[in-house]
């Protein structure tokens, strides 16, 4: 699976833009991309999804297998 950082710099670079350009189309600070790009962890999820609707995706909680497993268990 690919990483977001990896995902968002390879999408940027495909369509030409600079961090400073795609942070202005998106919407975000300069340092909002940087940090996704950078792989840092500590992210706004809104604003990481205002830089993720620029490729129409969005980033949303999905359960975790282990927790899938463990409530399907619980339920027995």
């Amino acid at each position: 699976m690919m990483s977001l950082a990896t995902f968002v710099k390879e999408r940027r670079k495909s369509v030409g833009l600079t961090q400073s350009e795609f942070a202005e189309r998106a919407g975000v600070a300069l340092t909002v991309v940087r940090k996704i790009e950078q792989g840092k962890t500590n992210l706004n999820m809104e604003k990481v999804n205002l830089v993720l609707k620029m490729f129409g995706h969005e980033l949303v909680p999905v359960p975790s297998m282990s927790l899938q497993k463990t409530t399907i268990n619980e339920k027995s």
